[in-house]
C-alpha cells in the first residue's frame, strides 16, 4: 500500500494557501470590487462589511504566507461562523438554500488549520525552527 504520510505536510500547506487565497478574494471583492462587486452590497460599505473585509485581508495574507497561521486561522474561522449565523442561517435551515455552504466550509477548514498548523512552506517554520511541527499522524 502507498504510504502517503510523507506528503501530509505538503498537502496541508496547499490546502492552507489555496483556501487563504480564496478567502482573500472575498476581501478584494469588498474593497476593490475585484474580480466583481458583491451583489446586493451598497457602497460605502457598512461597518460590519468593513470589519469583515479587514479580517479577511489580514488573516488571508497571514495564512497565505504561513505567518501566525494558527491564530489567523482561528480568527478567520470565528469570522466565518459569525457570518453564517448572522447572514445565512436567518435565510433558512439548509446551507445549500441559504447560500451558506462557503461560510461553513471556510469555518471548518480554518478550524482544522488552527489545530493542524501551517504544514510545510510556511514562514512559521522559518521563524520557529526549534518547535518541530507535529505531523497529523502523530499523537498528542
Amino acid at each position: 500500500m502507498l504510504n502517503t504520510t510523507k506528503w501530509t505536510p505538503h498537502v496541508l500547506a496547499i490546502l492552507r494557501i489555496v483556501t487563504a487565497l480564496l478567502f482573500l478574494e472575498h476581501a478584494t471583492m469588498k474593497f476593490f470590487q475585484f474580480p466583481a462587486a458583491i451583489p446586493g452590497v451598497t457602497y460605502p460599505l457598512p461597518a460590519i462589511m468593513l470589519a469583515a473585509g479587514a479580517i479577511e485581508i489580514v488573516t488571508g495574507l497571514l495564512m497565505t504566507v504561513g505567518l501566525f497561521t494558527r491564530i489567523a486561522a482561528f480568527v478567520a474561522s470565528g469570522e466565518m461562523a459569525a457570518a453564517y449565523w448572522m447572514a445565512h442561517a436567518p435565510q433558512g435551515f439548509w446551507p445549500a438554500l441559504n447560500m451558506g455552504e462557503a461560510a461553513i466550509m471556510f469555518c471548518f477548514i480554518f478550524l482544522f488549520i488552527a489545530f493542524a498548523g501551517a504544514g510545510s512552506w510556511a514562514l512559521d517554520n522559518i521563524l520557529r525552527p526549534s518547535s518541530k511541527q507535529m505531523s497529523l499522524t502523530e499523537g498528542a
